[in-house]
């Protein structure tokens, strides 16, 4: 069996966030830079950015702002 024949989660399993391993770790440099250009997106202001967020905190900041600007996710 090929990975083409699997179903789309067993080729990419998505772990919640909240369960990483490194998920309390702070947000790394690429992830700040996205999470800025999101809220710059989103109609929000630089003092929203929050620089302490942990790695888990920014991902799940990340798809929110995702969803609501409609940035980096398929059209269906």
């Amino acid at each position: 069996m090929t990975d083409n024949n699997l179903p789309e989660q067993s080729q990419n399993p998505v772990k919640d966030p909240e369960h990483w391993a490194t998920g309390d770790q702070p947000m790394t440099g690429p992830q700040a830079s996205y999470l800025q250009t999101l809220q710059q997106q989103a109609g929000m202001s630089e003092d929203e950015f929050d620089p302490s967020l942990t790695k888990a905190q920014a991902s799940m900041m990340i798809d929110e702002l995702q969803q609501k600007t409609g940035r980096g996710t398929n059209p269906s």
